[in-house]
């Protein structure tokens, strides 16, 4: 398994950027638009790992700009943290082993999420291409939120 980046919702890009990169230091290092999900997502980047982030070892800060504004209460604005595992299904399997939920299963063969006993969303990414759908992960529905 591989640290991926670290998601935080924010309310003004523009600010946001401003705060990351002209104060803290980071930078910009991958932009995203979604016009269908109505989203941007900004990837910063610490100047003294970007030779990791350029390698696909990437230690991100990944910033998501939700075009239609919601106010974050709750600690909304914190989304999640994301790791990159060798094989989704077999991860997944060993977490409900463990007593783990699987909120968000793996019914692509790629995607999942659980929470830590403190309720931090945590995303599992399978490395390289999607995994072949199957079940019971493709029948698997939603538990909770994440």
């Amino acid at each position: 398994m591989e640290y991926l980046h670290t998601m935080v919702r924010v309310s003004n890009i523009d600010e946001s950027i401003d705060f990351y990169c002209n104060k803290l230091g980071l930078f910009e290092f991958l932009r995203k638009e979604n016009e269908k999900g109505r989203f941007t997502l900004v990837f910063l980047c610490a100047p003294e790992d970007e030779v990791l982030a350029k390698s696909d070892k990437k230690p991100l800060l990944e910033l998501t700009y939700n075009w239609d504004h919601e106010k974050y209460t709750g600690g909304r604005n914190f989304g999640h943290l994301a790791f990159r595992v060798d094989n989704i299904y077999e991860k997944c399997q060993f977490l409900i082993d463990s007593g783990v939920t699987i909120n968000r299963p793996p019914r692509d063969g790629y995607m999942a999420f659980i929470k830590s006993p403190d309720g931090i969303s945590i995303e599992l990414l399978q490395k390289g291409d999607r995994l072949e759908i199957q079940e019971p992960w493709s029948s698997m529905k939603n538990n909770g939120n994440w």
